[in-house]
């Protein structure tokens, strides 16, 4: 498998014309296929999410049981986040997110059979295995944007690909909709139209894609006979050495590039609170709007879409506030964008329970629903652009050999205890003991208000390093 995954070597370098004419085409022939690729892992991820209230009605599971189960999914896809990361930083982009995608298909296959769903116990090694092999997507697109893309240019880049996981998540609700009813249609019983709706569909899509993928990707330009990226730019780093296009040791990339890299650390711990919020809004809300608000499964399924949908223009905005307004300052876009997304929570929380904030809505409407995917569609406008600065954040902290691993870390903190242990298991404990959702509700302010602090201490960080950078 080494040898299987070993980076391809550098070929002779072609002509100049011939340099100017392919490295464009080439360039937007690796981005759409990490593009696509990493969209497709989010066919192939959350579908669990989705399916729990099915689960919980046909197959008399409690939500803290579902809770722990999902929260399986995150902790393994945060390990495997940083410890792939590792991995792929010393393989072939082209061949590592491919396999991953297969991987994570079969994985999401396993999961809706009768043996994935016998009971809690396989559900969770099945969320387990599908986040440990979903975490294959992410650093190997860290990895060809940092072979293939410069820094001047990697925020706006990062910003309009990382709307791929909106794309895939957005896609994914309307795909187990579409499977789910057609399933009913025929006559198949509740549990079986989920297990063809909620995970078959979805990863037959998905093998698909992984072909697509590998068709398209290069791991760098030198593989294909082009010069660096920084060389066919002019587009040089400060702290940029000849020594970043080496594939560096394991030992280098942890203990000299990550572990001792102090700024890197608090990003980290902010993207604890901010992966909270994140999931912690999305895998709840098509039981909350099921259960508390009366929707049906295609209005939950098109709301959760909404979210996702809403990252889109939100993540584009935001890189491009981050690069033209504050000059690649990422800190205080962040700080930003996460007091909007709390705003948003507010009314989300709020909306058709009386007191002052449903109140103010009243004045302008009473349909509560379109209130209710109003809010949704403002918190993810707003909460993905941090998800996507932090990334950027963690690439432009290290070298591109090493992009992989400084992600995976903070990848590790945002999925392991942003997601597992308080997305999942805490607030499917506090649901499970207040079934008015208020718990769950004081819990999400909370990590918003604790992400907006560590947001504001990093964005100091930032600006004293840019001060000393320019004394010297």
């Amino acid at each position: 498998m080494k040898n299987f995954l070993t980076p391809p070597e550098a070929k002779p370098l072609k002509t100049k014309d011939e340099v100017d004419r392919l490295y464009p085409k080439m360039r937007l022939q690796v981005f759409l296929g990490i593009f696509f690729g990493y969209a497709a892992f989010y066919l192939v991820r959350k579908n669990f999410s989705l399916a729990m209230p099915i689960l919980a009605e046909t197959m008399d599971v409690s939500k803290t049981s579902l809770g722990f189960a999902l929260s399986l999914n995150a902790i393994a896809y945060g390990l495997s986040k940083f410890i792939m990361g590792g991995i792929s930083d010393r393989s072939d982009a082209r061949k590592f997110l491919p396999l991953g995608l297969l991987l994570a298909s079969a994985a999401i296959i396993l999961a809706g059979t009768k043996l994935g769903l016998y009971n809690v116990v396989t559900m969770a090694i099945c969320q387990f295995l599908i986040g440990w092999v979903g975490g294959m997507g992410w650093p190997p697109c860290g990895r060809v944007m940092t072979h293939w893309f410069s820094v001047r240019e990697r925020g706006t880049k990062m910003s309009i690909w990382n709307v791929a996981h909106n794309v895939g998540g957005a896609a994914l609700g309307p795909i187990t909709a579409f499977g789910f009813s057609m399933m009913l249609t025929f006559g198949y019983s509740k549990l079986a139209s989920a297990q063809f709706g909620f995970f078959f569909l979805p990863a037959m899509i998905a093998l698909l894609i992984a072909i697509i993928a590998f068709l398209l990707i290069r791991d760098n330009p030198q593989s294909c006979g082009l010069p660096t990226i920084e060389e066919h730019r002019n587009d040089y780093p400060v702290n940029y050495s000849k020594k970043h296009e080496e594939v560096l040791s394991t030992k280098d990339i942890f203990f000299k590039y990550v572990f001792t890299n102090k700024i890197l650390w608090f990003v980290a711990f902010a993207n604890v609170f901010v992966y909270m919020v994140r999931y912690g809004v999305l895998d709840w809300a098509p039981m909350y709007l099921q259960q508390m608000k009366g929707y049906d499964i295609h209005e939950s399924g098109w709301a959760y879409a909404f979210y996702e949908l809403a990252a889109i223009p939100g993540t584009l905005i935001c890189g491009w506030v981050s690069d033209k307004i504050f000059k690649g300052k990422r800190g205080i876009t962040n700080v930003i964008f996460m007091g909007l997304t709390t705003l948003a929570v507010l009314v989300y929380w709020k909306n058709g329970q009386g007191g002052v904030v449903d109140t103010i809505i009243g004045l302008f409407t009473d349909n509560h629903q379109f209130i209710d995917n109003l809010a949704l569609i403002t918190i993810g406008f707003f909460i993905y652009g941090p998800i996507m600065l932090i990334g950027v954040q963690a690439l432009d902290l290290s070298p591109k050999n090493a992009a992989g691993t400084s992600a995976g870390l903070t990848g590790f903190f945002g999925y392991f205890f942003g997601t597992a242990i308080l997305a999942n298991s805490l607030l499917g404990y506090l649901i499970q003991a207040d079934t008015t959702w208020e718990a769950y509700f004081v819990a999400i302010m909370a990590s918003c208000i604790a992400a907006i602090l560590l947001m504001i201490f990093i964005s100091r960080k930032e600006y004293n390093l840019e001060r000393e950078a320019a004394k010297k």
